[in-house]
C-alpha cells in the first residue's frame, strides 16, 4: 500500500535552511519514504512566545507506512535533529508535521489528519500550494490554492534560491 502524503517542515534554531535541507535528505534516505518534491523555503514570523523567525517548507512524500507509523518516524527524525519539546509553540531546531495523508480523515488522541490548524496557517498553505495547489483538503473539499486565498499571509516571504 502506497500513500501520497504532505508534510510541513519548520525550523528557527540553528542553521535553519541547512537543517531543512538535511531533513529532506534524511526523509529521502528513510525506508518506506520517497520524497517526490518539496517547496521553496519561506521566512515567516513565529506564532507564540518571542523567538526568531522560522524557515518553513512543505514536501510531498510517497510512503509505505500507516499514518501512526509515519508520525513516529517524523518524531524520531525531529529528535535526531535535536528537537526538544519544552515550550508550547516555542522555538525548535526542526518541526515535521503530517498535514495530509491521501484523503484520509483521522481523529485520534495523538494524531489528527488533516492537520487541525493547516487551514489557518499561511506558512503551511503557501508552500503547500506551490507544490500541490489542486490537492483537495478532505474536510472542506476545497483545494489548497483556494484555502490559501482565504488566509492572511502577511509577513511570509519566499526566500530566493540564491539565499539557500
Amino acid at each position: 500500500m502506497s500513500a501520497n502524503v504532505a508534510i510541513a517542515l519548520g525550523s528557527n534554531l540553528g542553521e535553519s535552511q541547512t537543517i531543512l535541507a538535511d531533513a529532506i535528505t534524511t526523509l529521502s534516505q528513510t525506508n518506506e519514504i520517497t520524497v517526490t518534491t518539496y517547496s521553496s523555503w519561506y521566512q515567516t514570523k513565529p506564532i507564540g512566545p518571542p523567538q526568531p523567525d522560522y524557515i518553513n517548507a512543505c514536501a510531498l512524500l510517497k510512503v509505505e507506512l500507516e499514518p501512526h507509523q509515519l508520525l513516529k518516524t517524523l518524531l524520531d527524525i525531529e529528535q535526531e535533529f535535536g528537537r526538544k519539546r519544552i515550550q508550547h509553540w516555542g522555538p525548535r531546531t526542526l518541526d515535521l508535521d503530517l498535514i495530509l495523508y491521501e484523503d484520509l480523515i483521522l481523529d485520534t488522541p495523538d494524531l489528527i489528519i488533516p492537520h487541525p490548524r493547516m487551514k489557518e496557517r499561511g506558512f503551511v498553505l503557501m508552500p503547500l500550494a506551490e507544490i500541490a495547489p489542486n490537492w483537495i483538503e478532505p474536510i472542506t473539499n476545497q483545494t489548497i490554492s483556494f484555502l490559501l486565498e482565504k488566509v492572511d499571509c502577511t509577513g511570509i516571504k519566499k526566500i530566493s534560491p540564491e539565499n539557500f
